[in-house]
């Protein structure tokens, strides 16, 4: 059994509410998962992480090395990146995305890749680019088909249609965006276009829409009382 003990920072997107994960933690843990918004400033000294296999941070969109830096010393060596994968508001998936940088050492992956799974968690190990494994191939594919409705080629309800049927998709692209939130949508494409300058993650208009309707009733908000 891994044992490790957790650093609460902020708000958790992967861990939002309690979990099998965050409670098997022990105040007594030599291993360190920090999580919430503000995990990567939370890193603990040298002195209070001493003889911990790996020190977790949570992740949103940004790289691992933009808190563990790309200095390649043993103490960084045993940091990883993870993110419980989530759509919107929905809530959060069993998989986590375990991040790795070139240097990492190979115990620190094992180590907290096995913390993870004894929580019943499923763990992908990648490599450490922005929006990782999931949102750099999800993202594209849903601006593509929010570009072909707005184009006319076909209806949302027949665009989810024939995904769902032709390619035996769950889910199509507009009713998951409906459900999970197009502000969301706008919120991740826009941090993978300015990390990664691709056209592919440029925020489709209908989630620019939707970002900008959220912004202005956020103004608005504070007059209604």
């Amino acid at each position: 059994m891994t044992e490790y003990r957790v650093i609460r920072a902020g708000e958790s997107r992967s861990f939002p509410q309690e979990h099998v994960f965050t409670e098997s933690a022990s105040a007594a843990g030599v291993n360190v998962v920090i999580i919430g918004r503000y995990a990567g400033s939370a890193l603990p000294s040298p002195d209070d992480s001493k003889g911990a296999s790996f020190v977790a941070i949570e992740l949103e969109n940004e790289c691992l090395a933009v808190h563990s830096g790309l200095n390649q010393s043993a103490e960084n060596a045993r940091h990883v990146g993870f993110a419980r994968f989530r759509l919107g508001t929905a809530d959060p998936t069993s998989l986590v995305e375990l991040v790795h940088l070139p240097w990492t050492n190979p115990d620190a992956v094992q180590s907290a890749k096995e913390a993870f799974e004894q929580s019943g968690l499923q763990v992908a190990l990648c490599a450490d680019f922005p929006g990782r494994i999931i949102n750099r191939l999800l993202r594209p594919y849903l601006n593509a088909a929010l570009r072909r409705i707005d184009e006319k080629l076909a209806s949302p309800e027949d665009m989810d249609k024939t995904l769902r049927m032709g390619l035996g998709y769950p889910e199509g692209p507009y009713e998951m965006l409906q459900r999970t939130g197009l502000e969301d949508h706008f919120e991740v494409t826009q941090k993978l276009y300015e990390a990664l300058g691709q056209e592919a993650y440029a925020p489709a208009r209908a989630a620019m829409i939707a970002n900008q309707r959220r912004s202005k009733e956020s103004l608005a908000s504070p007059s209604d009382g």
